[in-house]
């Protein structure tokens, strides 16, 4: 590899630990924004379903400027105004009409981000001529861990909402302006296939196996949608929590998986897909189980962890199913398969939204229920994730993966 090589490497690493610190600084301070706003939990459960739907547009609408810009210039802009919007959310007091707005732009962002530091990814990896993928979502799992205690220390030391987003914002415009020139331009992306292409190898892709995969995955992100955006408010409204112990539960999440997903791939190699998928689902349940039954905050983060070790292993085995389906070689089935952690992060946010204003001291307690009763969805679906090859196709890397928040 050229020394370009390893420097756009470099830059795709710290773009994914940007996403990863910004996202869980805001995620991890729902419970004061909620405060600061005086939001009824309804209220509360819209603004954080804006968030997803509008990221998917953001995500739809910077695909359609690679083409002309390339992913580099995308995500040199909109990784930036990322760490713009949360400091921006920070400002708006108890303007409601502002943080409407700035919670739109901070997901429009997320999306364009999402979706350019994905490619870029890629686009090491075709260089490379390996699987780098895992590397890339470790490198976010970690910054998500120090973005979580940074918000448990602001709220240890009393900063404003303002103050500790302003100083995750600008550690991430930093690092996003001093690596974002050293990312690939659109003609060392390669080109990718026409319209065309993708529709003539769509068909021989089979949409069976990938639904089966998929519902699973939506799953997975259904019970890390909860646990991202109501985690927090769970330990801090329901189980009593410090302003300060509430991002732990986040935090321990994001520990376990990144532990879990260390050796996942070993564990699949040993003992195959299908059994490493059943133990991730009886993990992940016996985690939200606990998550249910906490009787208090460190229970519950203990449960967080527990939930985060069996549930990181799904998506990634997801994806190694579907490139077993896809003989194109051109990401057909990764890409459908990608849609479902969308549908599974919205309907996260909205299934525990409805159900956790019904009641005032039990109403999110209520709501794990119900991504714990969905993990079952994992068993009946477990043998799906070892699909019988089809001619030509060969295993992918989860190069279209969305972060697990």
């Amino acid at each position: 590899m050229t020394a370009r090589d390893r420097r756009s490497r470099f830059s795709a690493y710290a773009a994914f630990a940007v996403q990863g610190l910004c996202f869980a600084s805001l995620v991890t301070q729902v419970p004061q924004m909620q405060k600061a706003h005086r939001l009824s939990d309804a209220t509360l459960s819209l603004v954080l379903l804006t968030v997803p739907l509008i990221a998917g547009v953001g995500s739809v609408a910077s695909g359609a400027l690679f083409r002309r810009f390339g992913s580099g210039p995308v995500l040199r802009v909109s990784q930036p105004a990322v760490a713009v919007t949360i400091a921006l959310i920070g400002l708006t007091g108890d303007n409601d009409l502002a943080l409407y707005g700035a919670v739109a732009a901070f997901g429009l962002f997320v999306g364009a981000v999402d979706a350019s530091m994905n490619a870029q990814a890629i686009a090491v990896e075709r260089r490379y001529g390996v699987s780098l993928i895992t590397g890339f979502y470790a490198v976010w799992s970690v910054a998500g861990i120090l973005g979580g205690l940074w918000a448990s220390l602001t709220n240890r030391i009393d900063l404003s909402l303002f103050t500790g987003f302003a100083v995750a914002a600008a550690v991430g415009i930093a690092a996003s302006l001093a690596t974002g020139h050293r990312l690939y331009a659109r003609a060392e992306e390669g080109g990718g296939p026409t319209a065309e292409e993708l529709k003539a190898a769509g068909r021989s892709v089979p949409w069976r196996p990938i639904l089966v995969v998929g519902a699973a995955m939506a799953v997975a992100y259904l019970a890390d949608s909860a646990i991202s955006s109501y985690g927090a408010k769970y330990l801090d409204d329901e189980l009593s929590g410090s302003d300060w112990i509430a991002p732990l539960g986040y935090v321990a999440y994001q520990v376990a998986m990144v532990i879990s997903r260390a050796v996942a791939d070993l564990a699949v190699r040993r003992s195959g897909p299908v059994r490493v998928v059943r133990l991730g689902g009886a993990v992940g349940i016996a985690g939200m189980i606990g998550v249910v039954a906490a009787p208090n905050a460190a229970a519950a983060i203990a449960a967080f962890a527990v939930a985060g070790l069996g549930l990181a292993v799904i998506a990634p085995v997801s994806f190694s199913a579907a490139g077993r389906v896809d003989p194109t070689g051109l990401g057909v089935a990764v890409a459908r398969v990608n849609i479902f952690n969308y549908v599974g992060f919205v309907l996260g946010a909205a299934v525990v939204g409805a159900i956790a204003p019904l009641s005032a001291d039990h109403g999110l307690r209520l709501a794990f229920i119900v991504p714990t009763v969905l993990i079952l969805v994992v068993f009946a679906t477990a043998r799906g994730f070892d699909p019988v090859p089809v001619k030509g196709a060969r295993p992918d890397s989860p190069a279209m993966e969305r972060p697990v928040a």
